[in-house]
């Protein structure tokens, strides 16, 4: 990553203005709310009305896409318009983030967020929880990036494991419309297990559930409230069912005693939280309502991820009660089926674009900055990859399972690739080429004999018809046999196979939620980092710039039986 710096430094200087500047000093102490503003006499005998507009999992997308959907510019406006409206009728508006502003487009993740954060500064952003994904950068940088913004990072159970101080702000206290609303703040228990394990030492990540249950009573009796918020990054699963992710919102809801939280504004599950009265998910499309969820007194609100959606909850107080008097997940410019707006087309707003754009032009100048080389080509032609192994394919499951921490092998769907790669120099954007979807890069667990049943209905998807579900495999040795759909596996990743062991894999996002015909696995921990990304960090960095092809030549550990074809299924002539 050091020669993206190097180079950014170089277009950054004839780029960006200099009041943009990155500034080389190490950051001061971090933001200090301030104390909590006197209520007006009489104030609890009126109505009181106020707005919170809330984003969640913005990785990387300060830049609208190549349909011209979401973007900070559009949100810009989208939120300027509801301030007006809001205030023209005596209310406020508090704006919230759930997190994870770092990682998932390249020309955001080469330049260390920083377009992303000074867009969340020209936006009006009033606090953000810390996310995991604010590890994906050394500690310096996530430091660097508090000084690009004036709002606060808000994180009440992230400790320094020497001292037992916190790393963060627990919370900050917000004068909105007379009322006095705190804020707290509160990051997954998951961070060590999702974040690079450099940038965790010396943090200790206590349970936010406990944290929240002691926090605010001293919150209430130091500056009594009226009204106690979290933006959390924690994860919505319906009705609490958390499977292998660590307790989220409903969890946090459901542990306090009722009353003593008003709202969660979530993130890190990238959901909208739209529910049944039961508490499960409801059915949501881009333009439909959307009832959010209330757990033991508590609204639980989230809005996806990427700025698609810009969540807006308008709520009334009066006499100590709050009431959410309406709430709506409102498109940023999102396309229908037809390639049409959905809702009012809203107009980038002009300021935004002026600043944004040389950040954006950058970022476009580094996808050409080379990053490894190659002794031979990489095989990703449609009609190759999609019937029989190549190296560009278990280079990818490869790049993959090495990515997720522990994992045996990796599964990777052909359909996922959509190009070769000549031998010689290879530029970030062949990579893209490659992989141009920005599918994330998911974790799965299992016993052996669930791997078995598994990998039955993966391998023995045919190879016939440029079929995208053909499955490209790293650390697999198996037989498959193609008339019975079963496998028989004799080793994974080294390990030898046992059906009463457990193994880790790792798996496209995409294909975790049934793309491409691939049973779809309801309990996987999704990394957040886009393929592209992993990709070219491993041959950059674990392969030391320097791909050897015949390091990644099938040779023969796939096996397929009861078959017109030894490279997959085919059962008849075409």
């Amino acid at each position: 990553m050091m020669i993206y710096r190097v180079i950014l430094l170089l277009l950054v200087s004839l780029y960006l203005p200099v009041a943009f500047g990155k500034p080389v000093e190490i950051p001061g102490p971090p933001f200090d709310p301030p104390g909590p503003p006197s209520t007006p006499p009489g104030l609890a005998k009126k109505v009181i009305g106020f707005t919170v507009l809330h984003t969640n999992d913005h990785h990387g997308r300060f830049w609208a896409n190549s349909d011209g959907e979401y973007g900070m510019a559009a949100r810009k406006t989208l939120i300027d318009q509801i301030i007006a409206e809001v205030q023209a009728e005596g209310g406020d508006v508090l704006l919230l983030s759930g997190g994870d502003i770092n990682t998932g487009v390249p020309e955001s993740d080469l330049q260390d967020a920083e377009p992303d954060f000074i867009g969340m500064e020209l936006l009006g952003y009033d606090a953000m929880a810390v996310g995991n994904h604010e590890f994906d950068n050394s500690r310096d940088i996530l430091s660097w990036q508090q000084t690009l913004v004036s709002f606060p990072f808000l994180s009440a159970n992230i400790y320094d494991e020497t001292t037992d101080t916190r790393v963060f702000n627990s919370h900050a206290t917000f004068a909105i419309n007379g009322l006095t609303i705190a804020v707290i703040g509160l990051t997954t228990e998951d961070t060590p297990i999702k974040a690079n394990p450099d940038n965790m030492v010396g943090l200790v990540f206590k349970d936010p559930k406990s944290e929240a249950a002691a926090l605010i009573p001293e919150i209430m009796k130091e500056e009594k409230p009226d009204l106690v918020f979290a933006v959390t990054h924690m994860g919505h699963y319906a009705n609490g069912n958390s499977g292998n992710n660590a307790p989220g919102d409903v969890a946090l809801a459901e542990f306090l005693d009722e009353g003593m939280l008003d709202l969660i504004v979530g993130g890190h599950s990238q959901n909208p939280v739209c529910v049944n009265p039961d508490g499960t998910y409801s059915d949501f499309a881009p333009g439909e309502p959307c009832v959010p969820d209330m757990k033991n007194g508590t609204y639980i609100v989230q809005a996806e991820d990427w700025g698609k959606y810009l969540g807006r909850a308008d709520f009334e107080y009066l006499k100590g009660e709050l009431t959410l008097t309406n709430y709506t997940l409102i498109p940023v410019n999102l396309l229908d089926e037809d390639g049409n707006v959905i809702g009012e087309p809203i107009e980038p707003n002009a300021e935004v674009i002026d600043i944004l754009q040389p950040y954006q032009d950058a970022g476009s100048e580094l996808l050409d900055v080379v990053i490894a080389s190659s002794d031979g080509r990489l095989e990703g032609d449609r009609a190759v990859v999609r019937s029989q192994q190549t190296n560009l394919g278990r280079l990818i499951a490869t790049a993959q399972s090495a990515f997720i921490q522990g994992a045996e092998f990796g599964v990777m769907n052909s359909g996922g690739v959509r190009a070769s790669i000549e031998a010689g120099e290879i530029a970030y954007r062949e990579v893209l080429t490659v992989q141009p979807f920005g599918n994330t890069v998911a974790e799965a667990k299992m016993t052996g004999s669930e791997v078995a049943a598994y990998l039955a209905q993966v391998a023995t998807q045919t190879n016939v018809g440029q079929n995208g579900g053909y499955p490209q495999f790293a650390g697999v040795t198996m037989t498959v046999d193609c008339e019975a759909q079963t496998v028989e596996i004799t080793d994974l990743g080294g390990r030898g196979f046992n059906e009463a062991e457990t193994y880790t894999f790792s798996i496209p996002s995409f294909s975790a939620a049934g793309g491409d015909g691939y049973p779809v696995l309801g309990d996987v921990i999704d990394s957040g980092f886009v393929d592209a990304q992993v990709l070219a960090d491993y041959m950059a960095d674990t392969l030391g710039g320097v791909v050897k092809v015949a390091d990644f030549e099938p040779l023969g550990e796939l096996t397929f039986i009861n078959s017109l074809n030894d490279q997959g299924c085919e059962l008849s002539a075409p």
